[in-house]
């Protein structure tokens, strides 16, 4: 399977060789997909699911952005774990445990960045939640992308592309 994808997302790298390598080509678009795969949940979360109303779970209670957050989450986290470690980050030899517990911390600071800026934005700033969250996605990729690439899936000095 993961060959499978590797093959298909390195079909369009050509036009790309000039601007970047191509793990960075593949974590372009595996992490734009999942991107896009996160945010289309959260957007039918918040607007379908929850219907834009407050989360009462009984002992906490969410309101809608945020509780559409951690909906998207518990679906992205996996998915963007799997493509890092099988299609774009594949040559760490970092143990796999090692890996996915990195993966999580960094996933972490981006959750805890991604609810302030939330609040910030729509409740005081009154954006519309969805839009809010594709700016603060923007934002975050960067320190996502270099993150993953020099601490979860750290790889030894010989094996980089050239």
């Amino acid at each position: 399977m993961q060959n499978t994808i590797r093959q298909f997302i390195d079909q369009f790298y050509s036009p790309f060789k000039r601007l970047m390598p191509l793990s960075t080509f593949r974590y372009a678009v595996c992490g734009g997909g999942n991107m896009l795969l996160d945010i289309f949940i959260y957007y039918i979360s918040y607007n379908f699911i929850l219907q834009k109303q407050i989360l009462d779970l009984g002992f906490i209670a969410f309101k809608p952005h945020i509780a559409a957050l951690w909906i998207a989450f518990i679906v992205s986290f996996p998915v963007g774990f799997l493509l890092s470690k099988y299609v774009v980050f594949s040559k760490s030899e970092l143990r796999g445990r090692v890996q996915l517990f990195r993966y999580l911390l960094i996933v972490g600071v981006n959750l805890v960045l991604n609810y302030a800026f939330l609040k910030v934005m729509v409740e005081y700033m009154n954006f519309y939640p969805t839009i809010a969250r594709i700016f603060i996605t923007c934002f975050i990729v960067t320190f996502s992308f270099l993150s993953q690439k020099h601490f979860t899936f750290k790889e030894r000095k010989e094996s980089h592309e050239i």
